[in-house]
């Protein structure tokens, strides 16, 4: 037992490359803070919360994950699905809260990982991780549309879609062309710059220029404002709020963060060779970072994919580069929080914008639509549901429908088959029935199959071959039983062949094997069922 704890917890074989990666760490880490510095920025601005929320959480959680979480070379910190999830949050409990929901979800994931909950992630179908990813792509974008458009105001509906077309409708022009124009020069920056060369840092880039000419200009645009100059003296979150109505929310920011972040991991282990990823640690190292960030005013953290795939190109080998960019980021905070502050809202709406386009891949839709009709329907539903109600929601409904179709696929290669008996035939062969159940006897096949087998009419004796069975659940065994019961009440002798070790247990419990007329009709090899078959007929023949 303690050993198995031990693995949640840091120890000296995190750093084991340290003496050889130590210079590609801190090249790596430096390289990831200054991409993470706009987007820390834009996530802490467009959630609501501001973009001293976002750098805290940055640096905070970024550096707390770093040390705890389950990944070599994870960078975590805010991200754009995190932002989705806040926003309404900030809009209905009001900024205050945020702190408290992150507490409590940090609690939430930290407990999944202790509870050893870390592979539930394997679970989720590729469709509804696209669909979902998509989904957020989207509403990322339309949540940028105010400060692209210089719009302010609070009075919106939560949905994005309508909130995007509200702040479109209350547009001031010609005035919003500005920002406007700021926006599209950030984008355009960043996808000549990736043209060039993909290792440049686009976004920082992007931001330095735009802000540097909308100074020089005198242009009338909103900034960031003020930043303090230091991180604030941690404190535990004001609990004067209603925590029965954040329950639900935290609960939500949990599932996000804990699919995300291992999502990310996944992704990240297989990009590297740094060694494989501890999934149910990397949840305890993230619940404890959102612990952290939210004692300090920050936001939810989770793991980030674009920085930590910027991590990996740029040489990072161990922990030390994630905690790099932290102290990367924590650096800015004391040596350039003035000139941050000067950085246009319009230029991180053009930063989000441009990043939330990747997510929305032309290549990969097309990809996703043409694999099949079940996965193009299970990602297109999950898409949709995300950008038009709600993300968790998204996944559970996605899941559900990929179930379906997987358990429908699963019925359909499952089957009855009358076979001819073997050898050479003898009379009153064809009052024996003898039937092969191949593939699955489960809740979704066990009526269609057991259909199969009461549609023949004439046979006195069924012998059901259960050898090429591979799984039966607890439907599938009580419905057997009561085919094997009704049979026997029409006088049908029923005999079972090849039942397999696993399969024994079931099958005992629900009555299968007590439902048989006598226990010496239950055989292992077919030719003495088959013997025991025509033994009947033989008997019945000469009662006759």
């Amino acid at each position: 037992m303690k050993r198995s704890w031990r693995t949640l917890l840091p120890s000296l074989s995190d750093y084991r490359e340290l003496r050889t990666s130590w210079r590609g760490d801190l090249l790596a880490g430096v390289t990831v803070g200054i991409i993470a510095l706009p987007l820390a920025l834009a996530f802490g601005v467009s959630s609501g919360v501001g973009a001293e929320a976002g750098l805290i959480t940055a640096i905070v959680a970024g550096l707390v994950a770093a040390v705890f979480g389950g990944s070599n070379i994870q960078v975590s910190g805010p991200t754009g699905a995190m932002v989705v999830v806040l926003a309404p949050i900030v809009v209905s409990q009001g900024v205050e809260a945020v702190a408290i929901v992150t507490l409590l979800a940090g609690i939430i994931v930290a407990i999944a990982g202790a509870l050893r909950l870390g592979r539930t992630v394997s679970y989720i179908p590729w469709p509804v991780i696209e669909g979902f990813t998509v989904g957020i792509g989207i509403i990322i974008i339309l949540q940028q549309v105010p400060s692209a458009l210089g719009t302010e105001g609070t009075d919106h509906p939560t949905n994005a879609v309508l909130a995007a077309a509200a702040f479109i409708g209350a547009a001031q022009w010609p005035a919003a062309l500005l920002p406007l124009g700021i926006s599209a020069a950030v984008i355009a920056i960043m996808l000549l710059l990736t043209r060039v060369s993909g290792r440049l840092p686009a976004s920082f880039i992007a931001i330095v220029v735009v802000t540097i000419a909308a100074q020089a200009l005198t242009l009338p645009l909103a900034t960031i404002g003020e930043l303090p100059a230091s991180l604030p003296a941690p404190a535990v979150p004001s609990f004067d709020f209603n925590l029965t109505a954040l329950i639900g929310p935290a609960f939500a920011v949990a599932a996000l963060a804990a699919i995300e972040s291992l999502l990310s991991a996944r992704v990240a282990s297989s990009m590297s060779d740094t060694g494989p990823y501890n999934a149910d640690r990397e949840l305890v190292g993230q619940g404890l970072a959102s612990i952290a960030s939210s004692f300090f005013g920050g936001m939810p953290a989770t793991g980030a994919i674009a920085r930590t795939a910027v991590n990996v190109r740029s040489g990072g080998r161990t922990r030390l580069s994630a905690i790099v960019h932290a102290l990367a980021l924590l650096t800015v905070v004391y040596l350039a929080a003035q000139i941050v502050a000067v950085i246009p809202l319009a230029a991180l709406s053009g930063v989000l914008i441009a990043t939330a386009a990747r997510m929305v891949s032309p290549s990969l839709i097309r990809t996703m639509l043409r694999t099949g009709k079940a996965e193009a329907a299970v990602f297109v539903i999950t898409g949709v549901i995300t950008v038009s109600f709600d993300l968790i929601i998204a996944v559970g409904i996605g899941i559900a429908v990929a179930a379906f179709f997987a358990l429908r696929a699963l019925s359909k290669a499952s089957g009855v088959h009358r076979e001819e008996l073997p050898g050479s035939p003898e009379a009153g062969d064809e009052r024996i029935a003898l039937f092969r159940i191949d593939g699955s006897l489960f809740f979704g096949a066990a009526e269609r199959l057991i259909d199969r087998i009461n549609e023949h009419e004439g046979i006195e004796v069924v012998i059901v071959r259960l050898s090429q069975l591979h799984l039966i659940d607890a439907t599938g065994a009580h419905t057997l039983t009561e085919l094997i019961t009704a049979l026997e009440k029409r006088g049908v002798t029923v005999i079972i062949k090849g039942i397999r070790p696993e399969h024994w247990d079931v099958l005992q419990r629900l009555g299968v094997i007590r439902s048989l007329r006598h226990p010496n009709h239950l055989f292992e090899e077919l030719e003495p069922a088959i013997e025991h078959a025509r033994s009947h007929i033989r008997r019945a023949t000469l009662a006759s």
